[in-house]
């Protein structure tokens, strides 16, 4: 029963752990510049 606890508690650990990490972390804007030539037919007049 102990062994049980403690793996169930290791595993909140870890999820509880993984969220925090992810909710803190400032994942960076693409840069990359993407250029699009669109045709003037497909605007109305």
């Amino acid at each position: 029963m102990k062994l049980t606890l403690w793996v169930v508690v290791v595993i909140a650990l870890f999820f509880g752990g993984g969220f925090a990490f992810l909710s803190t972390w400032d994942i960076p804007a693409p840069t990359s510049q993407i250029e699009q030539v669109i045709p003037n037919d497909q605007f109305p007049r």
